[in-house]
């Protein structure tokens, strides 16, 4: 059954829209991300203009990290206090990334500021993730010792002024670093359509040091109230949110993710890590890809555009 979304001006198939929300869902439930790095991509792939896209699909990963965030909620896995100061941030970062993105499309430039930013952002995270996650891998095969864990957290943190207290992720650090990594998501959301979760999660692991327990369900948190400031700001001063298409892409992410983040527990981290940086790391591929295939139509009025 095809439905005409008004304002990206293409029809497509709806059952097919809510199995894709519903798909992305799970995986956003499954790994602590927004999922809007792999909804943004096939968008795009079925004919529908990227600026329409990323704005589009925010509130599919406003909704399925909602979903995820009352599951993780229900195991204590989420780090309030840590997840409101990243939200502030990306909510700095989502005004400053709307703009950024509007002054792109009046520049014409907006479908290869999206494409160059997969590209950079999701192929070395993707790779460095899927080489650290593979590493592990073999290292169990071979019975071989882990190697000791990193805990001393990087000294820098601790000089820098604003420290707070994070009872549940077991820190007191400066409240300046969470902000900045807001920022950055804020950034993100914006230009990219996406929540920011595959560079949070490693960054709260790895930078943060926080407890392993927490970071799914913080990730997931800040990222609903960043994207849900960005799909606000793409409607009203870009007017490139279709309705309809969030609709159909809302409706399948609330169902997926609440199954994701209850099948998050079954799988070993190494091996979750490795197929999320493996996926993350092809679709980074597959939109750079896009910048040297001669387009089917050379010239194309985006909507939207005063």
């Amino acid at each position: 059954m095809d439905i005409y979304l008004p304002i990206a001006e293409v029809s497509v198939n709806a059952p097919l829209l809510i199995l894709l929300g519903a798909a992305v869902g799970f995986i956003s439930g499954l790994f602590g991300i927004g999922g809007g790095f792999l909804m943004a991509p096939v968008l795009i792939f079925m004919g529908i203009p990227p600026t329409v896209a990323v704005a589009s699909q925010a509130s599919h990963v406003v909704a399925s990290s909602t979903s995820g965030v009352i599951t993780y909620t229900a195991k204590k896995g989420v780090d309030y206090r840590m997840g409101g100061i990243m939200a502030l941030g990306g909510a700095m970062g989502a005004i400053g990334g709307v703009e950024l993105f509007r002054l792109m499309r009046l520049l014409g430039q907006a479908d290869l500021v999206v494409a160059l930013s997969y590209l950079i952002f999701l192929g070395a995270i993707g790779g460095l993730m899927l080489k650290e996650s593979l590493e592990a891998i073999i290292r169990r095969k071979k019975g071989l010792p882990a190697p000791r864990p990193q805990n001393r957290r990087p000294m820098w943190l601790y000089g820098l002024p604003w420290r707070m207290k994070f009872p549940r992720s077991g820190l007191y650090i400066s409240a300046i670093p969470p902000l900045g990594l807001g920022v950055l998501a804020g950034i993100l959301s914006a230009i990219m359509g996406v929540g920011g979760g595959f560079i949070l999660v490693p960054a709260m692991l790895y930078v943060l040091r926080m407890r392993a327990s927490v970071v799914v369900g913080t990730s997931l948190f800040q990222i609903i109230i960043t994207t849900a400031i960005t799909t606000v700001l793409q409607s009203g001063r870009n007017q490139t949110v279709d309705i309809v298409l969030s609709s159909l892409l809302l409706f399948g992410g609330v169902v997926g993710a609440q199954y994701g983040a209850r099948m998050a527990g079954k799988f070993r981290a190494e091996e979750m890590r490795a197929v999320l940086g493996l996926i993350v790391l092809l679709v980074g591929i597959q939109m750079g890809l896009e910048l040297f295939v001669r387009p089917a139509e050379m010239f194309v009025l985006a909507p939207g555009v005063d």
